[in-house]
């Protein structure tokens, strides 16, 4: 398997200090910018994309994996937990914003001997 696609994202939960909230944001926010044309391209089939997904936070025990792997429209994807992110107090109002950091890598089975760089013609 080659790492093909690597994505970073940030989400944010203002209020309440939801810790799954905020990972699912911050995954929503990784994959947002995403088009996996290269799948129609290559040939690939989705299901044989496996997903692995890093969501650094203050409290990884407080983080559904299973509700951030939901976030994920393809792949088999794999959830790790890990410390990272940010909280920031609201001593003021008694709140917790919670910061949560993702990466998302996608990783296909690939030969990598079966590519090579072309370099184009001085005939245009």
């Amino acid at each position: 398997m080659k790492r093909l696609i690597l994505e970073m994202g940030m989400g944010v939960d203002l209020y309440g200090g939801d810790y799954t909230k905020a990972a699912c944001r911050a995954v929503r926010d990784a994959i947002g910018h995403s088009s996996l044309s290269l799948f129609r391209s290559c040939g690939f089939s989705h299901r044989e994309m496996q997903v692995k997904v890093t969501i650094g936070v203050q409290e990884p025990g407080k983080v559904d994996a299973d509700a951030v792997a939901e976030q994920l429209p393809r792949g088999n994807p794999v959830v790790t937990l890990v410390r990272g992110g940010l909280n920031v107090e609201d001593t003021e109002h008694g709140d917790t914003m919670v910061i949560a950091a993702a990466s998302v890598e996608a990783f296909l089975p690939v030969d990598a001997d079966a590519w090579k760089i072309s370099v184009p013609s001085d005939d245009g």
